[in-house]
């Protein structure tokens, strides 16, 4: 079912103070309207946004793919009615229609989802928030109380109001005069409406104090800058040959065998090194040196590695943390990883507990298992700066 927003934007709002009508006036750095379709534009539910303009000010608002302008009436109900003609007129009109006023700038999704949920599973025509009454209620005149009200069954209405479009398409159409809100519309017309909880933030900018109290909303519910974490993975592997050491993580270690590569073999530098360019999405070491140039023959890996890092700082961002897996069966590890953590953490810059260098056998099975080669796995964590 679809479900467009109609926002009544034509008022004066006179209320509100200020030079202007307190929909186009600044609130936390943005025009109040602007908060207003926010957010229905971050409602997934909802597919078109209309709003109703005083036919004075039609060009203070740019319609773009999915908000229209319509030219308000001289009262509310007429501006609503304006709105929902025009989207009578269109070749597909939807079959929900939320209408909202302009003023509640500070409205939560909530709100929007629980209304559209009454329309569609409740089997309702009509569903609207509100908030019980809780404060005592008096009756005065002249400045004194002259009597008491019981507030059992009595609501604080809000909008969005939401119906079936073609079930207050009709009732508009049949009202006569103007009405405090489409609820009285819709129950003029006869149809039954669901009360759906209202929400305290979903205040009405009405008077200058309003605006302040939208603010503190609307600023306690920013979201926090969005930090640009990063993740790579690195895996490589090299087979054993003639040699008498094996050079891992930086560190030579005695062997009865070395490692075959084109480079010095670094089976867990290279898995690193992959790891970052990875998180950068920048390829592999492959890509940036590639083995068919004789240049790179028997290179020592920590250049490959020095690059990756310098292509970390240069876009913008800072190594949190690295961990390097070597898989063998032999040599061990053990001894040796204290001397790679530190050969690793003055390469990188990087404080050497946040460098992690550990290994781990195959219980003998698959190659490194018959101990034809080694394996690294390598994982790093990049983070925005």
């Amino acid at each position: 079912m679809t479900a467009y927003a109609l926002i009544v934007a034509a008022g004066r709002g006179t209320r509100a103070g200020g030079d202007q009508p307190k929909q186009w006036q600044m609130l936390a750095g943005r025009r109040v309207l602007d908060w207003t379709l926010d957010a229905f534009r971050t409602a997934p539910a909802i597919t078109r946004i209309v709003v109703v303009l005083h036919p004075d000010e039609m060009d203070r608002l740019t319609p773009d793919e999915g908000i229209v302008t319509v030219a308000g009436g001289a009262t509310r109900a007429q501006s609503v009615r304006n709105g929902l003609d025009w989207l009578a007129a269109l070749p597909d009109p939807p079959d929900l229609v939320l209408i909202h006023d302009a003023a509640r700038c500070c409205l939560p999704q909530t709100v929007i989802a629980d209304i559209l949920d009454a329309l569609r599973h409740d089997k309702t025509p009509a569903a609207a928030p509100a908030l019980p009454v809780t404060d005592a209620l008096w009756r005065g005149d002249a400045g004194r109380v002259r009597g008491t009200q019981d507030r059992t069954g009595l609501y604080r209405a809000q909008t969005p109001q939401g119906f079936d479009f073609a079930a207050i398409l009709a009732a508009h159409r049949a009202h006569d005069g103007n009405a405090a809100d489409d609820v009285e519309v819709a129950r003029a017309h006869g149809l039954p409406v669901r009360i759906v909880p209202g929400d305290e933030r979903n205040l009405k900018i009405t008077t200058p104090a309003d605006f302040a109290r939208a603010e503190t909303i609307l600023t306690a519910r920013k979201e926090p800058p969005l930090i640009d974490i990063r993740t790579g993975t690195g895996f490589d592997v090299h087979r054993f040959g003639e040699g008498d050491h094996v050079t891992l993580c930086g560190v030579a270690v005695a062997h009865d065998r070395g490692l075959q590569g084109h480079s010095d073999a670094d089976v867990g530098m290279h898995a690193l090194t992959d790891a970052l360019y990875g998180a950068l999405a920048m390829g592999d070491i492959g890509r940036h040196f590639p083995p068919s140039d004789p240049q790179w023959k028997g290179a020592a890996s920590d250049i490959f590695l020095r690059h990756a890092v310098d292509l970390v700082a240069s876009n913008g961002f800072r190594i949190t943390n690295v961990d390097v897996t070597l898989i063998c069966e032999r040599p061990k590890i053990g001894p040796h990883a204290a001397a790679m953590i530190a050969a690793l953490s003055d390469i990188m810059g990087l404080e050497r507990d946040r460098v992690s260098v550990k290994a781990t056998t195959s219980e003998r099975l698959g190659f490194t298992g018959r101990e034809e080669g080694i394996a690294a796995q390598a994982v790093a964590t990049l983070v925005k700066t």
